[in-house]
């Protein structure tokens, strides 16, 4: 009923500004009587970063920026559900219009500008939540403005350690000015380091909060190396591989919306953020398990971002153009990749031959 309701309403929410679609989106999940989530074929459950994972298939963080839906996400399927961007203090992000949808790339250019409500709204509806259970994690990023972004993340994992899953380190946002510059190895270095230190400092109340890196798919390969070399001597606990691009394929059919500002998510993203997730994965050499974002739009899609090495998934505009049915049909797709043998034997199966291939264009 759920998906046939969906399928239906998505017509009409195309016919809206992006965004006030989103809101529309958001506000239904809130509303919706939904039923408790089937469980997960045991086939499908995958162990990382400390954590039990009911399936692999999670959400993508900006869907739910502020925290308002995630135990409905949790209840149509969804293995674990990543809230955020937050800023310590609310803010409201780039001018609008700041959403397009390229609808014959099955792409998404965004340029939000880590928009939300702030720590203090996300900390409070979290912490209501947190007895409930499922995984929930948290993106953190800097407030434009701040004078000391690291002390940013800083306050803001101290906070959110207790009542989280697990904390996403976000450093790779094109739309924040300059937020890229932490992924630069000294900087990072000094980050990582802090962040590591005040998830430390909180651990004896919030217990063992794992922490993952963010990454932007634009790297170069030798910034990748300063990067992955940083993330494995601080010890991060995993890294998410990626963010999306500042660039724009030639392939895009939709060229006057291509060369709006932002980030672009989607069908388009997946050949790069593929690349670079088997890169980071045979650099990694098994130090740390990877989520796999950007461009899943298919069982078919999952299952190659895990065998360029990613342990779980995330999507979020593949929803855009495919609806939640998307969902069922990943995990489909996955469990009759169980049936030939468990999910793990596959994972980073084809990363060297990705990298061995002529770099995407």
């Amino acid at each position: 009923m759920i998906a046939l309701l969906e399928r239906l309403a998505r017509p009409f929410l195309h016919r809206f500004d992006p965004e006030e679609a989103h809101r529309i989106a958001l506000r239904a999940l809130q509303w919706a009587p939904l039923p408790a989530a089937r469980p997960d074929d045991s086939r499908l459950a995958v162990r990382a970063f400390g954590l039990n994972f009911p399936n692999p298939v999670g959400l993508a963080a900006g869907f739910d920026k502020n925290g308002e839906v995630p135990d409905a996400l949790l209840r149509l399927g969804f293995g674990f559900v990543e809230a955020g961007g937050v800023t310590p203090r609310p803010q409201a992000g780039n001018p609008r219009p700041r959403l397009f949808r390229l609808d014959a790339d099955g792409a998404v250019i965004n340029r939000l500008g880590l928009n939300s409500e702030g720590a203090a709204v996300v900390l409070r509806r979290l912490a209501a939540r947190a007895h409930l259970g499922g995984i929930v994690g948290i993106n953190l990023g800097p407030n434009k403005d701040s004078a000391d972004r690291t002390a940013d993340y800083v306050r803001l994992v101290e906070g959110f350690a207790p009542v989280v899953s697990y904390i996403t380190i976000n450093v790779s946002s094109p739309n924040t000015p300059g937020l890229r510059n932490l992924q630069e190895a000294k900087s990072l270095d000094d980050l990582l380091a802090r962040v590591i230190a005040a998830r430390d400092r909180v651990r004896a109340h919030a217990g063992p909060t794992p922490l993952l890196l963010k990454i932007a798919p634009d790297l170069s390969l030798v910034d990748l190396d300063d990067i992955v070399g940083v993330a494995r001597n601080r010890r991060v606990d995993g890294m998410m591989v990626g963010n999306t691009t500042v660039t724009r394929p030639p392939s895009l059919r939709e060229r006057e919306k291509a060369i709006e500002q932002g980030g672009l998510s989607g069908k388009p993203l997946f050949p790069l953020s593929t690349r670079m997730l088997a890169e980071t994965y045979v650099r990694l050499e098994g130090a740390m398990p990877i989520i796999g974002v950007g461009g899943i739009d298919s069982g078919d899609a999952a299952i190659a971002k895990l065998r360029a090495g990613a342990t779980l998934v995330q999507l979020y505009s593949g929803l855009v153009f495919h609806g939640l049915a998307l969902v069922h049909s990943i995990k489909q797709a996955l469990l009759a990749q169980a049936e030939k043998g468990p999910l793990a034997e596959i994972v980073g199966m084809d990363a060297a031959d990705i990298t061995a291939q002529p770099w995407p264009v």
